[in-house]
C-alpha cells in the first residue's frame, strides 16, 4: 500500500469515526431531553441558570461530592446503599432527565396535582406529602435538596416499584 492510499484510509476512518461520533451525540442528546411536558415546558435558559445557580447554593454536599448533578446522585446512592434502599446511577439519571432535565429547582404549575395545590419539585418531581412519606433520615429534610429528593424518590420507587430501575415514565 502506498503512503497516499493510507493517508486517504486514514483521512475515510477519520471521517467515519466523526459521522458516528456526531449521530451518538445527537442520538444521546435526543435521550437526555426531558420528554414529558413539566420538563419540556422549561425553557434552556432556565434549566441552565438553575443548574449554575444550584452549583453555587447550600444544596447538601458531602465531603468529596460534586455538588452538581452527578455528585448528587453518586451522595443520594451512598445514602440509599446505607439504608437498603434499591437502585442505581442509570436508574437515577435517566428518571432525573426525563422528569426535571437536571434542575434541582424544577416546579411543576400545571398537573393534577399542583391543581389540588401541592406541585411536583425538585430534580425527580415529588410533591410534598410524599416526599414527607418517604423522606430519609440523613437528609435535608427540604423537597428541593437534590440529594433529598433524589434520596425520598428512590425510596417512594423502591416500596411503590421495587427500585426506581423499574420506573420508565411519570410515577
Amino acid at each position: 500500500m502506498t503512503m497516499t492510499t493510507r493517508t486517504r484510509i486514514a483521512r475515510l476512518r477519520t471521517i467515519a469515526l466523526t459521522g458516528i461520533a456526531t449521530t451518538g451525540a445527537a442520538a444521546a442528546a435526543l435521550t437526555l431531553m426531558p420528554a414529558n411536558a413539566q420538563a419540556a415546558e422549561m425553557t434552556q435558559a432556565h434549566v441552565s441558570s438553575a443548574v449554575t445557580a444550584s452549583s453555587n447554593s447550600s444544596h447538601t454536599q458531602k465531603s468529596g461530592s460534586a455538588n452538581n448533578l452527578d455528585g448528587w446522585i453518586k451522595q443520594s446512592l451512598q445514602i440509599m446503599k446505607a439504608k437498603g434502599i434499591p437502585g442505581s446511577y442509570e436508574g437515577l439519571k435517566r428518571n432525573i432527565m426525563r422528569e426535571s432535565g437536571g434542575n434541582p429547582t424544577a416546579q411543576n404549575n400545571w398537573d393534577v396535582n399542583a391543581k389540588q395545590g401541592t406541585p411536583s419539585k425538585g430534580l425527580l418531581q415529588v410533591i410534598d406529602p410524599t416526599f414527607n412519606a418517604y423522606h430519609v433520615a440523613g437528609t435535608a429534610h427540604s423537597v428541593t435538596d437534590p440529594v433529598a429528593n433524589i434520596t425520598a424518590a428512590a425510596n417512594y420507587a423502591a416500596h411503590r416499584y421495587g427500585s426506581i430501575d423499574n420506573v420508565n415514565s411519570a410515577y
